[in-house]
């Protein structure tokens, strides 16, 4: 929720480039986007996960892996590049996604999930660019903010313009699987833990 109203606050006819689109973080991102009137590029890297960011609401789904998704973006945006990328891969990504944002775009990265991020030289980055990566620590600084964003989202799950995937469920002494299946990028959804 913070990624797309704080630290790109969505505005109606932005065109938001979502990583990983199909997993967890990336369905919820998608949907936040749409309730904000945003248009989303879905990026995923396997094809059997195209349903699940499509029914998240992605207007456009791509299947990639590396920076192949570079052209395929450019071509959707006209040449324009997106105004938001959220990324949370990591190096694999990482330079390519600065590439596909538009002028004054932000890179909203949350990773990383796929090795670290290289070195930034700054010359690199493309010009009225930013880059921000949010943590929670640091932008959910107060009880009453906590509870300002909570509630904003359970009024999202309210009107249903939000709603939470459940990819699989696990029993706790099955944790090491969970972890495996997500590493193995083959989950889709958020995954739940019980006793």
């Amino acid at each position: 929720h913070h990624f797309a109203t704080v630290s790109h606050p969505v505005r109606p006819g932005d065109v938001a480039l979502v990583h990983a689109a199909a997993g967890g973080v990336g369905m919820l991102l998608t949907q936040i986007v749409k309730a904000r009137g945003g248009t989303v590029i879905g990026l995923m890297s396997r094809p059997e996960k195209v349903r699940s960011a499509a029914d998240a609401g992605a207007d456009h789904v791509l299947v990639s892996t590396g920076d192949a998704f570079v052209e395929p973006v450019r071509e959707l945006t006209g040449g324009e590049g997106v105004h938001v990328v959220f990324d949370g891969a990591g190096a694999t990504t990482f330079a390519a996604s600065l590439r596909v944002l538009r002028t004054h775009g932000t890179m909203v990265f949350y990773g990383p999930l796929i090795g670290d991020v290289p070195t930034i030289a700054m010359n690199d980055i493309p010009r009225s660019t930013r880059l921000t990566y949010p943590v929670t620590e640091d932008h959910v600084r107060t009880p009453e903010e906590l509870r300002a964003r909570t509630a904003e989202l359970f009024a999202l799950v309210e009107r249903g313009e939000l709603i939470v995937r459940i990819g699989g469920r696990y029993p706790l002494a099955e944790a090491a699987k969970a972890h495996a299946d997500i590493e193995s990028r083959t989950t889709t959804g958020k995954l739940l833990l019980f006793p």
